[in-house]
Order: structure tokens, then sequence, then C-alpha cells
């Protein structure tokens, strides 16, 4: 993976991080910081993933960062932090790894052989394992800032108000 191609990455998960702040219907002020929040979070996993880092840890970096710099625009554009980092999370979903695990799904049903059964049955585990522990690094990434922040994330009332 080349420099070039983890900026390419990047600015598509900017611009689809934006897009499914569309579809959510979120606040119009804020799809600039979720578009380029979810640039951040592309940035993150893919520039891990070139110095070496695993995929999960990468997508769990990715996501924690993302935890973290939403808490700051929630304050910012005066909006819940779940408005930030629900679509900038969205795209660094391992849409790939559970493709492939439900191809080998079906594809477990049709073979013959034992020795090419065997062969995809450990292809489809080993995707299916993969994207399961993506999705629930990226939960914890995500939930962690919110956990340690709670007291900082809600405004402070008014005395008598």
């Amino acid at each position: 993976m080349e420099i070039l191609e983890i900026i390419t990455k990047c600015l598509a998960a900017g611009v689809a991080a934006a897009g499914f702040g569309m579809l959510f219907n979120v606040p119009q002020r804020t799809l600039l910081p979720i578009g380029i929040l979810g640039a951040l979070g592309g940035l993150v996993k893919f520039g891990a993933m070139y110095f070496g880092v695993g995929i999960v840890f990468s997508s769990f970096a990715a996501a924690t960062v993302i935890g973290v710099v939403s808490i700051r625009m929630a304050h910012s554009k005066d909006s819940p932090p779940l408005v930030f980092y629900i679509p900038s999370v969205i795209p660094l979903i391992p849409g790939f790894f559970i493709y492939r695990m439900m191809l080998g799904i079906m594809s477990l049903i049709s073979v013959s052989s034992t020795e090419v059964y065997l062969q995809n049955l450990i292809t489809t585990v080993n995707n299916g394992t993969k994207a399961i522990f993506i999705l629930i690094s990226l939960g914890i990434g995500v939930a962690v800032p919110m956990l340690i922040t709670r007291k900082e994330t809600m405004k402070k009332k008014e005395p008598g108000g």
C-alpha cells in the first residue's frame, strides 16, 4: 500500500462518512466535520496498517481517535457526540470480510470433496472471525472515550434553571 493509496482511501472514507451523515439526516452544520472525522479515521486505520499493525488493532485505534475527536467536535458544534461518531465509523466496517464469509458459507453447501470442504471451512471461519473482532474493536474503540469522558460530555446545568 502506497502513500497515495492511503490518501485516496482516507478521502473515500471521509466522503462515505459524510454520505452516511446525510443518510441519517444529521444537521447540515455537522456534515463537514463528519467528513473530516471519517477521513481522519481512515488515515489512522490505513496508516497503521501501512506500518505493519494488524487490521483489528488499526480499526481499534481509528475508532478510538474518532471517539475522542467526536467529543471535541460535539462541544464546538453543539450536537451530541453520537451525531459525529456513528457516521464516521461506518466506513471502517469490514464489509470485505463479511462478504467473503457469506460466500464461504454458501460454498460449503455445494462442496463434495472433504479436502475442499475443510479448506473452505477454514477460510470462512477465518474471514468471519476477523470481521467479528474488527466490529468488536470498533465498538469498544468508540465507547471507551465516551465512558471515560462521560462527565465532561454532559452540559452543566445552570443553578436554579
